[in-house]
């Protein structure tokens, strides 16, 4: 750590003490399956031969499936899709997903998670995904950190990110009021959500977002890696 780290040290050791829950996002935050997301994406919009960039897809994180399909319909064809056209066009996202790759849990992510249940905090998982394979997953990746009455997925909200629904069903989750909470993200949408919902929110940047980003939408520590940040949180869970 070095001298220009202790601010945020402090302020994330201050902002422990009171901390009764951290709402944590999935993808890219305790899975590094953001890329494998953005390549499925971009497979599937560029075969319906919408003008699209894959980068731009880091950018959508945490929006439901069926959120980004009618962005960018509405972008590029000026309409929405029905039910059932999301549905299938959802699955063939969702197929190219598993083609693409496995299940990796992001490096440090554990650390992460280690430290928190170490200080007694009690985690919620917020995701805008609703991709099975992962969150089957979590038990034997993080076990015992996220019970099943304490996931917040994209079948449980209507709006989903970036609007602060799904943060507010996890503060509900926890009965505890914003104040009393930390998020986790890695995506700006994230961060807008978490911020909208009135909770302290860290920014952890695994992706290829840029840093100006994260402060464009208040993220109110951003950290450039989770490794960082599963170090600095351990130190800060010490002084407890």
């Amino acid at each position: 750590m070095t001298d220009t780290d202790f601010p945020q040290f402090n302020l994330l050791t201050g902002k422990l003490r009171s901390t009764k829950g951290a709402l944590i996002d999935m993808d890219g935050v305790l899975y590094d399956s953001m890329k494998y997301h953005t390549l499925a994406w971009h497979k599937m919009m560029t075969e319906l031969g919408l003008p699209v960039t894959r980068d731009e897809f880091y950018l959508y994180e945490g929006m439901t499936g069926a959120a980004t399909i009618n962005l960018l319909f509405k972008r590029h064809l000026n309409r929405e899709c029905d039910c059932e056209e999301v549905k299938r066009l959802y699955a063939v996202k969702t197929r190219y997903f598993h083609e693409l790759g496995q299940r990796e849990p992001m490096p440090g992510a554990d650390r992460m998670i280690n430290a928190l249940m170490s200080a007694g905090i009690p985690r919620v998982l917020v995701t805008g995904s609703g991709q099975a394979s992962i969150l089957d997953g979590l038990n034997t990746d993080y076990p015992g950190a996220f019970p099943d009455n304490l996931r917040v997925t994209a079948a449980d909200v209507v709006k989903g990110k970036p609007d602060p629904e799904p943060y507010l069903k996890g503060l509900e989750k926890l009965q505890i009021t914003p104040s009393e909470a930390i998020v986790i993200e890695n995506a700006p949408l994230g961060v807008r959500a978490g911020k909208d919902a009135g909770i302290f929110t860290i920014a952890v940047t695994t992706g290829p977002i840029p840093r100006i980003e994260f402060e464009k939408e208040g993220a109110d520590i951003i950290f450039p890696s989770m490794d960082d940040f599963a170090d600095t949180l351990t130190k800060c869970v010490t002084l407890l």
